[in-house]
Formats: structure tokens, C-alpha cells, sequence
């Protein structure tokens, strides 16, 4: 037997549900970083992931009638985000830049820090550099704790697709991270 899952934002959730804006200003408020580092870490882009959470909240509150309390308000909030920002990136292949001078601009290049040390910072940016496929799949499965069925429902793609996607993105990232001279055990 399932036991029913508590939800601690209940009454802000029906004051949003009648229309309370202070009440839908306090939810997004409890959980719009937590939503927007989900979308950043799929996108790998704050102004990606901006819009992600500016659409994501407004599709929740449009539908919080859907929402039947059977999982945690977070949970399913963090579907819409994830949901928002698979099809931002399925977006962003279908765009192409416009091929005119305004976007010859020369990019600075990042210092590239040698040594031997691991630290977050390193393995964030080694995360930013994957390709989208590889650092979706990534995320949705080591940071956000999707299985492999559920990865490929979300993105559609399949189960084996999925797996080979987070093999070749830890390999990408461990590459990444031994060519700044980080050793990496097996």
C-alpha cells in the first residue's frame, strides 16, 4: 500500500488555485533556483534555462487544476521544468543563426586551469562543454535521478539510446577532464 504523500505547500497550492497572486508569488519564490538550476543543467545556458523556468512556471500555475497532490508539488513541478527544457533544446537544433556579420564576434577564451585537482567548478565546465544530448542525459540521470525508461519517455528516444547517451557522456566528461591533467581512476 502506497502511503499519501504529504504536501507542505497545500494551502499556498489552493490559494494559487483561486487566484491569489501573493500566493503564486510565494511558490515561485520557494522553488524557482531549485527549478532553474534544473533547467540550466540541461540546457547548459542561464538564458535558456530563464526562459524554461519563466514558461514552466506559468504553464504549472495555468494548469495547477491538473495537479491531484498524488506526488510532491516539487516533483511535479520539476516534470514541467525538465519537460520545458527537452523541448528548448530540441528547439535550439532547428535554429539556425543567422549568417550575417553581427554574429562574427570573436569569444574569449576561458583560462584553462592544469593540475591534478578535481574540484566542482572543474567538472561543471567539462559538464557545459558536452553536447546537448550527452549533457541532458547526464543530468537527468546522475543529477535529477531519472532511470533510463524514464529518460528516454521524456526525451523520446529509447531505453538503449539513452544508456549508450550516458556511457558516451562520461567518457566525453572523463576525457574532458584528463586532457587539464586531472587523473581520473577507473
Amino acid at each position: 500500500m502506497e502511503s499519501p504523500v504529504l504536501n507542505v505547500h497545500e494551502e499556498l497550492i489552493a490559494r494559487c488555485r483561486v487566484g491569489d497572486r501573493e500566493a503564486h508569488y510565494k511558490l515561485y519564490k520557494l522553488y524557482s533556483k531549485a527549478m532553474f538550476n534544473v533547467g540550466y543543467r540541461i540546457t547548459g545556458n542561464e538564458d535558456d534555462a530563464a526562459d524554461v523556468l519563466q514558461e514552466a512556471f506559468i504553464s504549472a500555475f495555468r494548469s495547477l487544476d491538473s495537479y491531484r497532490g498524488d506526488s510532491a508539488f516539487g516533483a511535479w513541478l520539476k516534470r514541467i521544468v525538465v519537460n520545458k527544457a527537452i523541448n528548448a533544446l530540441n528547439k535550439r537544433k532547428y535554429d539556425p543563426i543567422p549568417d550575417d556579420d553581427r554574429w562574427d564576434v570573436a569569444e574569449e577564451e576561458a583560462p584553462v586551469e592544469y593540475g591534478d585537482e578535481l574540484t566542482v567548478e572543474r567538472v561543471k565546465r567539462a559538464i557545459a562543454q558536452l553536447p546537448d544530448g550527452y549533457r541532458s542525459v547526464l543530468s537527468l540521470y546522475l543529477l535529477e535521478g531519472y532511470d533510463h525508461q524514464e529518460i528516454a519517455e521524456i526525451m523520446g528516444i529509447t531505453e538503449s539510446t539513452s544508456k549508450s547517451q550516458l556511457n558516451r557522456a562520461k567518457a566525453k566528461l572523463r576525457e574532458s577532464l584528463e586532457s587539464t591533467g586531472v587523473t581520473i581512476k577507473h
